[in-house]
């Protein structure tokens, strides 16, 4: 899942040529992609992601061995340790010797927090790191490698050449009544997520619309399709964070901050799929380009 260095950096020579952006614009689009792939290679970025295991209630053991519940990659000890869920809690006990540590310090027993609150509990073993995540109630243990073959072979990702026509203005329309977007994601789930309302907006000649996600006052936040989806971009579709509405309704939508999900760097994410609606017609050749073979 490599992208070859030349074709990087024949892109990159057409990125900063651009298209139709003055040079202020640019240099703000390309800040914002550098911060991007920083955050990306960051030592617990989406880049070291190794794996992603179902956990059942009761007693889950945890380790490289072949009879562990939770195989971890070959790396890890034999024997990390056990996970138990019961009750609504979950515990991890760690096996003598394995050396797990939470914040830097050795642990025995300890009780683990998911994802979905505060202070998520992530444990350290060597270079990895494990924690729990909940996704609608279905618990998984996601584990992180920082010296991960992704996160070190890394060579960044290909972009289309920027161009502010791919800037445009939205109006929000709240939903009447209100109500909410369903979700898909990668493992198959739907979720029922808050909206605002419908973007309106025109692209390349075409009145378009797609739903946000997002809290009143909040940014939005859209995951959508277009007719470059499974080809030259991801098959899953893209992201796209905006500002929060202004008074009137307005939103800024700038499709050269299109960015690919988690899961076109890893099989181990669960991403938001666009829900129904999101797809747009025409090619939006403005952000991110597929990365790796998919």
């Amino acid at each position: 899942m490599t992208v070859r260095r030349s074709t990087i950096l024949v892109l990159a020579i057409l990125t900063i040529a651009g298209c139709g952006a003055d040079t202020s614009y640019m240099a703000e689009i390309d800040a914002w992609h550098a911060g991007r792939i920083e955050r990306l290679r960051a030592e617990d970025g989406w880049l070291t992601l190794v794996g992603l295991h179902p956990l059942r209630d009761g007693v889950n053991t945890v380790g490289s061995s072949a009879d562990a519940d939770v195989r971890l990659i070959d790396k890890a000890p034999a024997r990390v340790g056990v996970l138990e869920i019961g009750g609504g809690d979950i515990a991890f006990t760690a096996e003598p010797g394995s050396d797990v540590r939470f914040a830097g310090d050795a642990i025995e027993t300890i009780a683990m927090r998911t994802d979905m609150e505060e202070d998520t509990t992530v444990l350290a073993v060597g270079t990895l790191n494990f924690f729990v995540i909940d996704r609608e109630g279905l618990l998984l243990l996601r584990v992180k490698d920082a010296e991960s073959v992704t996160r070190r072979d890394f060579a960044g990702i290909v972009r289309y050449p920027v161009d502010e026509s791919w800037r445009v203005t939205a109006r929000l329309v709240p939903h009447d009544p209100p109500r909410g977007v369903s979700m898909p994601n990668a493992l198959g789930q739907t979720s029922e997520e808050p909206s605002p309302g419908v973007l309106i907006f025109e692209l390349a000649g075409e009145t378009c619309s797609l739903i946000p996600v997002g809290e009143p006052g909040e940014g939005l936040f859209i995951v959508f399709a277009d007719a470059t989806t499974g080809g030259e971009t991801y098959g899953g579709g893209r992201f796209l964070s905006t500002e929060p509405p202004a008074a009137d309704g307005s939103v800024v939508l700038d499709f050269n901050k299109a960015a690919n999900p988690p899961c076109v760097f890893t099989p181990y994410a669960t991403c938001p799929r666009p829900p129904e609606g999101n797809t747009l017609a025409d090619s939006v050749r403005g952000g991110e380009r597929t990365w790796g073979e998919h």
